[in-house]
């Protein structure tokens, strides 16, 4: 009996997720657009006819069309299911994590903003400072939900990888973008210096294997730029989970 209320529990965890993961799909698609997010039914961008609410149950209604419009017939992104299942994985392994605290809620909502940089970065290379703003404030709220690190690691976080990012821009010009810079500054604030340094070097190894694959199929020139921001976003949902494990499995590897 145990485990089947925990399957219901999950599933209603995941379930409630997709929806998010829904709505994230309407943000990404809105803002850079400049439209507003909370007014107004989705439509299909292709026919611009409006989607009917049978068509807007997450993942099932991509199924059930076979991934086109019921209109026009244009096949439809499989971003937006994908996305959908990433709302509901983020809110199964929050609570899986941190179980139903405040721990959990905070950090869903930051992997929520963090799946909207990744793909508005992927689509205009820019981060808008409106979801950087918001990490800063879940940034203030983990100094009291997540005590344990010490209000100074969380101060130190803030400096520790966005100076050198600044320094580096200054000697060589364009190297970070400002939306990037910020994003450190805002998770860094969250994770604490520690785990920010995990979540750098993740996103470091992972968007300098990428960059080393542009080159090598020349999609991209050495001085050209490639959106940085999902590798970080990656790299920062890998220590909020787990920074701590790994931090204590590196530093495992050297003691005697």
């Amino acid at each position: 009996m145990l485990i089947i209320a925990y399957v219901v529990i999950f599933l209603l965890v995941f379930m409630i997720g997709i929806c998010i993961g829904s709505f994230l799909n309407v943000v990404i698609y809105r803002v850079p657009r400049g439209l507003n997010i909370a007014k107004g039914r989705s439509f299909c961008p292709k026919c611009n006819n409006i989607i009917k609410a049978r068509d807007l149950v997450p993942l099932a209604s991509f199924c059930l069309l076979r991934g086109h419009c019921r209109f026009c017939g244009d096949s439809i992104s499989s971003r937006y299911p994908l996305v959908e299942f990433m709302g509901g994985l983020m809110a199964i392994l929050s609570v899986w994590v941190f179980w139903f605290t405040p721990s959990a809620l905070l950090v869903f909502g930051v992997t929520c903003i963090l799946i909207l940089i990744t793909f508005i970065d992927i689509d205009t290379q820019e981060i808008p400072y409106t979801l950087n703003i918001i990490l800063m404030v879940f940034g203030v709220l983990a100094i009291f939900v997540f005590p344990q690190l010490g209000w100074l690691s969380h101060v130190v976080g803030i400096f520790c990888i966005a100076v050198p990012m600044i320094i580096i821009n200054l000697i060589v010009a364009d190297s970070f973008g400002g939306g990037d810079i910020f994003l450190c500054v805002a998770c860094g604030l969250f994770l604490g210096w520690q785990n920010m340094l995990v979540a750098t070097f993740i996103g470091i190894v992972l968007g300098g294997i990428y960059g080393v694959y542009l080159l090598a199929k020349k999609k991209k020139e050495k001085k050209e730029h490639f959106a940085f921001g999902p590798f970080l976003a990656f790299g920062i949902t890998i220590a909020m989970f787990w920074g701590r494990s790994i931090i204590e499995a590196y530093l495992g590897i050297f003691s005697f």
